[in-house]
């Protein structure tokens, strides 16, 4: 298993934050691959992914751990992903999210072809940074909007 760790600064509320991640419906919005996603159950998401031009569905179950700062997600198919997000608040106004993901490199690839070894560790990284860049940039534009 690898492990991938990344963490941004939002300036937003932790709560807008916290709430932003828990709207299952948006993830299309800013994470890259993910073209539709529907919560189902009581912790469980269904995702619609393409990644490379390959498309398949993935079934996650999300989970609350930590005093509603830190939310916990695996996927429960044969892709072994699995990770969490923990939002520390720096100040009222401002919020940093940290994520950890694992995932096994070459189940990845079985599953979405492209490259292998650190050309597959450097594409996960900046997939996940730039993910990390639209969710900043989705929480504060609509806390912006709130303001108004």
């Amino acid at each position: 298993m690898n492990t991938l760790e990344e963490q941004i600064d939002i300036t937003a509320p932790v709560l807008a934050a916290w709430e932003q991640l828990h709207r299952v419906h948006d993830y299309p919005q800013f994470v890259d691959g993910v073209r539709s996603a529907s919560p189902h159950g009581q912790n469980l998401a269904h995702l619609g992914v393409e990644i490379g031009g390959a498309a398949r569905d993935v079934e996650t179950e999300i989970t609350d751990r930590g005093r509603g700062r830190v939310m916990a997600w695996r996927t429960l198919d044969g892709l072994q992903l699995h990770g969490a997000f923990a939002l520390l608040p720096l100040d009222p106004g401002h919020t940093r999210l940290q994520i950890r993901v694992e995932y096994d490199p070459e189940e990845v690839h079985e599953a979405f072809g492209g490259p292998r070894g650190f050309a597959l560790a450097g594409a996960i990284e900046r997939t996940v940074r730039g993910d990390l860049e639209h969710f900043r940039d989705l929480v504060e534009a609509r806390v912006a909007a709130a303001a108004r």
